[in-house]
């Protein structure tokens, strides 16, 4: 399908951007954000939201490269996906993103879908929500006000909804360094390429053949991405064994209320969580050889 007319905005800055979501906002018009456009031009195709005016954020520049940041570092929003999982300092630092955006859709979708925008999407189950919060994330958004710093667990609040402003725009994700922690992305589908049924984003800090610290995000188990805290503190202190990451890993569905959909109920959401944890702390512990049976 033909979308529907919109007119067409392509500012070169952030706050010729904000200028333009004041302006049009204030007349009452309906306005979308363009970023990599992955989500939203399948959306205006099939005619499921008809915006008055689309803001473009392409051509701002500011906007794109990652950059070290001292004891994080800084991904621009409208950084792709491809970029981030080529990027030598996110390897070194973050490497729990670049296994996850390996894992996101296909080569097409990476090299045109942006990192921010997948964030501010928020869809319970793209492959860079988990990873994020599990890195504690923070997220820098920029409004008429000024810039505001939010973090990862309360930048998500529901299916599709997250703490940026109707008059606001998320201009740069910054990420703790997990320098030298070991990570893994373990993605259940029923196709290559298609959105996880549950997905385990996976970071641990080894001390010999110890569990030194560990973090565990969640994709699809809940309305938003969600953190397995329970695993978390399970695995502190524990060997880096079968026996001690599967004890851990029954807590992976704590808490969560995952969906029940065609791709199957919440049961069995709950019980692929636990089997995906697994096999995703042991492969970020380097225990490759060792796979947790479904």
């Amino acid at each position: 399908m033909i979308p529907a007319a919109f007119e067409y905005v392509a500012p070169t800055t952030v706050e010729e951007a904000l200028q333009a979501l004041a302006e049009h906002g204030a007349a009452g018009d309906d306005v979308k954000i363009l970023a990599g456009g992955q989500s939203l031009l399948p959306v205006l195709r099939m005619r499921l939201n008809a915006p008055e005016w689309v803001v473009d954020l392409s051509r701002i520049p500011s906007l794109r490269g990652v950059r070290d940041g001292g004891d994080h570092l800084v991904i621009g929003a409208m950084t792709t996906h491809d970029a981030v999982g080529h990027d030598p300092l996110v390897h070194e630092h973050a490497l729990l993103l670049t296994k996850a955006v390996t894992h996101l859709a296909d080569a097409q979708v990476r090299h045109r879908g942006t990192f921010g925008g997948a964030l501010a999407h928020a869809d319970p189950a793209g492959d860079v929500g988990a990873p994020a919060l599990a890195l504690d994330a923070s997220f820098v958004i920029a409004g008429p006000g000024g810039s505001r710093t939010v973090p990862a667990g309360e930048f998500f609040v529901d299916i599709f909804e997250t703490a940026i402003g109707e008059d606001e725009i998320l201009t740069e994700v910054h990420i703790p360094k997990h320098t030298g922690w070991g990570a893994h992305y373990e993605k259940f589908v029923r196709v290559a390429h298609q959105w996880p049924i549950v997905a385990v984003a996976a970071s641990v800090r080894l001390d010999g053949d110890t569990i030194a610290e560990a973090r565990v995000g969640l994709t699809n188990m809940g309305s938003t991405p969600l953190r397995a805290t329970a695993v978390e503190e399970a695995l502190v202190g524990r060997p880096a064994t079968e026996d001690a990451v599967r004890e851990a890993a029954a807590h992976a569905a704590d808490g969560a209320n995952p969906p029940t959909d065609l791709n199957g109920g919440a049961d069995y959401r709950r019980h692929l969580a636990t089997v995906l944890t697994g096999r995703a702390v042991l492969a970020a512990a380097g225990r490759n050889g060792t796979r947790v049976p479904g």
